[in-house]
């Protein structure tokens, strides 16, 4: 009786050891949705009190919308550049180094290896991640995974 009991659990052992366990990865392109800086938060900036109101306005808008697309590789390395709808090649593009330790993901320069920008992982749930700057927090960046 011991020996079939001892079978069927190294049965379900072995069927638990083929099942892929799905971990969440940084791995692939991800594009960003969303973007919050410092200057959205108007509650945190007396801006009516000095009369800078038109120069934040002016700030906010300088801060385009671009279809900034992250290629986190494997290797620890990745690409990040700006995509034209209408054209195939991407510009601006730029070269780093990352390291991402469940919670934290720092971007490092690829010569030095010094770390250029840190953030903190506040969600990486399937299709969806987001990061905020360690040293501003107010600032938040909104990513989806997209298909290669």
């Amino acid at each position: 009786m011991k020996l079939a009991i001892v079978f069927c659990l190294a049965c379900l052992c072995g069927l638990a050891s083929t099942v892929p366990i799905q971990a969440q990865s940084l791995i692939g392109k991800w594009q960003l949705v969303k973007q919050t800086s410092c200057l959205d938060d108007d509650d945190d900036l007396a801006v009516d009190e000095l009369g800078m109101q038109e120069v934040v306005d002016d700030m906010k808008s300088r801060a385009g919308s671009s279809a900034q697309v992250l290629q986190l590789k494997d290797n620890n390395s990745g690409e990040e550049n700006t995509r034209i709808i209408s054209r195939k090649k991407t510009y601006n593009s730029r070269s780093f180094l990352y390291k991402y330790d469940g919670t934290s993901l720092h971007f490092l320069d690829k010569k030095s290896r010094t770390i250029i920008e840190s953030f903190t992982v506040e969600k990486l749930e399937g299709d969806s991640l987001i990061i905020s700057n360690v040293s501003r927090a107010c600032e938040t960046k909104v990513f989806v995974r997209i298909k290669p």
